[in-house]
């Protein structure tokens, strides 16, 4: 579970982050001058072009790699902190799920690994939060795609994280799906205040989820413009608001935003 977190702080905070990667071929710059503050409770997306940096400025965040230069901080604490605090939690494009472990033991896992001994009542929660109640006994491999990213979403969730860190959770799924899934997720993110950094390509998606949207530019990967989304509460959006004349205009301000950063000279940072 999450400590010691002062009530205010920020869920994560970039401060001039750069990252460059060392090659056979040389130095790969994939962020430049990234400065970023999420608040909790806040949904945050990062769109952008292939190879423009979205994932591995979520892999900064979540200490599974280092900054070259600026810091992050999660919570007020270093990102390899915040992770032994269980501040944050993690999904994937593919669910990752364990084949040999029943969606139980798959959602037990983490609670297993530190010793909750309350992990029956909790699963059991979690389950029911993402409508797999009579599921707790099934294989992954009887699964649809969009019940295996179910599990792992309540996995991600097992130790109530304050923020949750999703690297495009829901691209390998079909378009229906997808959006069910979207309309899910602003339920669960409700229910539980956490704080959401989402990579995806779609902007719809984008759009639907989020409190704002960060359009960042081609490599190195900079933050081209931070678009808010002038749209109902998160916590209310349903189905209905993808018709609203509202929506079509934020998925066409990020849109331009986006189209604005793929003709922006490179090295010359457009905000």
């Amino acid at each position: 579970m999450t400590q010691d977190i002062v009530p205010g702080t920020p869920a994560v905070t970039v401060t001039g982050v750069d990252k460059t990667f060392e090659t056979r071929s040389g130095q790969v710059h994939a962020l430049q001058g990234i400065d970023l503050e999420v608040a909790a409770g806040e949904f945050v997306s990062l769109i952008g072009p292939s190879g423009c940096g979205k994932s591995t400025l979520m892999r900064l965040i979540a200490d599974l790699d280092q900054a070259t230069s600026g810091s992050i901080s999660v919570f007020g604490k270093p990102p390899g902190r915040a992770r032994r605090d269980q501040d944050y939690g993690i999904a994937f494009q593919q669910a990752g799920l364990l084949p040999w472990r029943t969606v139980a033991g798959n959602v037990s896992l983490p609670l297993e690994l530190h010793g909750d001994r309350g992990r029956a009542g909790r699963v059991a929660e979690l389950l029911e939060m993402v409508g797999l109640s009579d599921f707790g006994d099934r294989y992954p491999d009887q699964l649809s795609g969009g019940m295996q990213q179910r599990v792992a979403i309540a996995r991600a969730l097992a130790e109530r994280p304050k923020l949750l860190l999703m690297d495009e959770p829901f691209g390998a799924l079909d378009e229906m799906t997808r959006e069910r899934m979207q309309t899910e997720l602003v339920r669960i993110c409700a229910e539980t205040g956490a704080a959401v950094v989402f990579v995806t390509h779609s902007i719809p998606e984008a759009v639907f989820l989020s409190d704002r949207v960060v359009v960042m530019s081609p490599r190195p990967g900079r933050i081209q413009e931070i678009v808010p989304m002038r749209l109902e509460s998160t916590s209310s959006r349903t189905e209905a608001l993808r018709e609203d004349e509202t929506f079509f205009a934020m998925v066409t301000a990020v849109r331009e935003a986006l189209h604005q950063g793929s003709h922006a000279p490179r090295g010359v940072e457009n905000r």
